[in-house]
């Protein structure tokens, strides 16, 4: 009789370098916004590498001194990392979330250029500051969302 073959299956959670507001579960590309919390816990306890930050910093058109602000860190913590080096779990943390709330901005604004103008323009709902200035916290991207949410049914925002 033959013995059965032991064959590796992953099922972990891969980067996308195309798409950094996107990951490849399962081999799909899904949409950070439609993972699931275990699943963005998954990549937050495994770690954002530099590589991934670099393309999402270059997807939402970002500076360095802009992303440590929206993230609460010092730029030396971002530049400091190379290629696969991955941030400590309280910086992946933060940049999973802003990029899941960049996802979910560019999935209702249609385009990523569309979006990331919008950040920078002043907002009515948030006292006509631009949304990307009230970014540095949780609180603030809570804030940032309900307005795209809002957006996406219509309401005047």
């Amino acid at each position: 009789m033959k013995a059965n073959k032991n064959y590796k299956v992953s099922d972990s959670v891969e980067f996308v370098q195309e798409h950094p507001t996107q990951y490849l579960v399962s081999k799909k590309p899904v949409s950070l916004h439609d993972m699931s919390t275990f699943e963005k816990m998954e990549i937050v306890k495994r770690g954002v590498s530099k590589r991934y930050l670099e393309s999402f910093k270059k997807q939402a058109e970002l500076d360095y001194d802009q992303l440590a602000a929206a993230l609460s860190v010092t730029r030396a913590t971002l530049i400091n990392k190379k290629g696969e080096d991955t941030f400590n779990d309280h910086v992946s943390e933060r940049i999973i979330s802003l990029a899941d709330l960049y996802a979910f901005g560019y999935d209702v604004f249609g385009r990523p250029e569309r979006f990331n103008q919008w950040m920078f323009t002043p907002n009515q709902a948030i006292g006509k500051q631009p949304p990307f200035d009230i970014i540095d916290n949780y609180y603030g991207r809570e804030a940032i969302r309900n307005i795209i949410g809002r957006i996406a049914y219509g309401v005047y925002s």
